[in-house]
């Protein structure tokens, strides 16, 4: 009896062809989510818009493939390759335009990326769906068993290549008009090798034309206009797409279409955002501001805190940034300078948390997005190790985005409890007095306290920090409302639908330049710039010697 062995085998035509379409399904879907996502947002329901487009157009192709297989052939294939590259083509060369006029549909926000994706990636899709019941039909396999058997093997083995070099390797590799590219001639080279050794006119000529029009949609670029300044960088990391924008003399780093910092280019050590003031609250809470030696902000971004905490105090700052890319943008764009006293890490937060014996006098996690929260930072362990990690009078801060009160507050109440689990004593500041999602500053001491906005009016006045807080205080919020939330932990922490309420909401953020910002439900990376409102600039009065309960709910 003869036994076959695995060099023995020789892929045919369609099995090659089975193969690259399990290869570009699976890499088209990766390389889809860092398309949609600067402009939609990288939530739960981006996710979910595009699973349930590819899985319904390759659905819709399987059931036309089948019925047709009885006409399959190796030029038809050929075809079918050759439309899916010249779709990409498309794809490479309009996507921003057709997600700038997507983004214009009355739509819930929570389905606003469908129309996008379903326009975007369905046809392609659907024609690499005839690919596998065609190469079924010409398998040279004895019996429908095994022939479909070889064929699921061959897509599912091409999905898994597909997967991992777009993940791994394309994608923190090269730009994804390249990726596109590179897919686009991937399936005309397929489509081509099906037509040999018979070199047949027209499928000949087609190829060619489809190449040319990829080179060209590749050396142009995206077609679309950049309303939010002049990007002088821009680059695919393994996480996010990250850019940096220039406008009006001030530099934003923008980590997928979302606004993370700011720096004023004439006056660099000037806070531009808001909120980043709020991150020096804390030294108002412990003992003596100038016994704080050790500082560790989880979450890089532009550096504003801990560029910031470097100059106004004798610390050592330590920062946990996932992204090596994030702190090399920050080294080239944001005048990041790392020193004895200001160490980066590249790392995720909790587990250099886990990994390190240091204690710290002040953690501040700045590591959330409005829709993009890691949901191992917001959790009881998380808290607790940071806790853990505080010295006796140490401090903790979240920086965390949702409403302050109802409709989108559920999150920031879930992790308001979460943390007051976790702490002594708990304190919120509000960084507008919108009504809207904003930066809400959640701090927490390890030792009991009882501050009183009075108090750290009065710490503030006595206490020479380098920066007037009078405004920050006016922040001091009563604590919200937690009957109807749990308590965030590693067996439960629905972080996506606590978020959920803030998906179609504005979010504004506040700047110290007078002016206030706001970003739509979803980020616009291409869209028209966010609205610009006055809002006059924090009037430095006498404090307030209300009790927390008297304060006015805004700064």
């Amino acid at each position: 009896m003869s036994l076959g062995v695995p060099s023995a085998y020789r892929p045919t035509k369609p099995d090659i062809a089975v193969f690259v379409s399990g290869v570009t399904s699976m890499g088209l879907e990766i390389l889809a989510g860092r398309i949609i996502a600067p402009q939609f947002g990288d939530s739960i329901y981006t996710w979910g818009s595009i699973i349930t487009v590819f899985l319904t157009a390759l659905s819709l192709g399987y059931w036309q493939g089948g019925k047709q297989a009885g006409t399959a052939s190796n030029r038809r294939m050929s075809w079918l390759l050759l439309g899916t590259a010249g779709y990409v083509a498309i794809v490479v060369y309009g996507s921003d335009q057709l997600l700038l006029s997507a983004s214009t549909l009355p739509l819930p926000v929570r389905y606003a990326s469908l129309p996008a994706v379903l326009i975007l990636f369905g046809p392609p899709t659907y024609l690499l769906g005839f690919i596998s019941p065609y190469a079924a039909e010409l398998s040279q396999k004895e019996g429908t068993g095994e022939a479909s058997g070889h064929v699921y093997a061959l897509g599912t083995i091409g999905s898994i290549v597909g997967a991992g070099a777009t993940t791994y390797v394309l994608i923190p590799s090269l730009g994804i008009d390249m990726i596109g590219f590179l897919f686009g001639l991937v399936l005309v080279g397929t489509a081509f090798g099906l037509t040999l050794p018979a070199l047949s006119p027209k499928p000949a000529s087609a190829s060619v034309a489809i190449a040319l029009v990829l080179v060209v949609a590749a050396g142009i670029g995206p077609v679309t206009f950049d309303h939010r300044g002049d990007v002088v960088y821009q680059t695919q990391t393994a996480y996010q797409e990250l850019e940096v924008v220039d406008s009006d003399g001030v530099r934003t780093l923008y980590l997928d279409g979302a606004r993370h910092s700011a720096m004023d280019l004439d006056d660099p050590d000037r806070h531009v955002f808001e909120y980043t003031r709020y991150f020096h609250i804390p030294m108002l809470m412990v003992d003596d501001p100038q016994e704080v030696e050790n500082v560790l902000f989880i979450g890089g971004g532009g550096y504003t805190g801990p560029k910031d905490f470097e100059r106004k105090y004798d610390a050592n700052v330590d920062v946990v940034e996932l992204d090596p890319k994030v702190t090399q943008a920050a080294k080239e764009y944001f005048r990041l300078e790392e020193s004895k006293n200001l160490t980066a890490h590249t790392a995720d937060g909790r587990v250099f948390l886990q990994n390190t014996e240091q204690q710290y006098d002040l953690i501040v996690l700045d590591a959330y997005q409005k829709d993009q929260v890691p949901a191992h930072l917001t959790q009881l362990g998380f808290m607790e190790l940071a806790e853990d990690h505080l010295d006796e009078d140490g401090v903790f801060l979240a920086n965390v985005i949702a409403a302050p009160s109802g409709s989108g507050s559920a999150f920031y109440r879930a992790q308001y409890k979460t943390i007051d689990e976790a702490f002594a004593s708990t304190y919120s500041f509000r960084t507008s007095s919108q009504d809207m999602v904003q930066n809400i500053e959640v701090i927490a001491t390890k030792a009991n306290t009882d501050f009183t906005a009075a108090e750290l009016q009065e710490r503030n006045r006595n206490r020479n920090l380098g920066i007037d807080l009078r405004a920050e205080i006016d922040g001091y919020i009563d604590p919200p409302p937690t009957d109807d939330v749990s308590v965030l932990t590693e067996d439960h922490a629905p972080v996506a639908t606590l978020q959920a309420s803030t998906v179609d909401q504005q979010y504004v953020i506040e700047r110290t330049d007078g002016e206030r910002t706001t970003e739509p439900a979803s980020s616009l990376a291409a869209g028209p710039q966010p609205a610009t409102v006055a809002r006059p600039a924090p009037t430095l009065e006498p404090a307030s010697t209300t009790s927390p309960l008297e304060l006015p709910a805004s700064p």
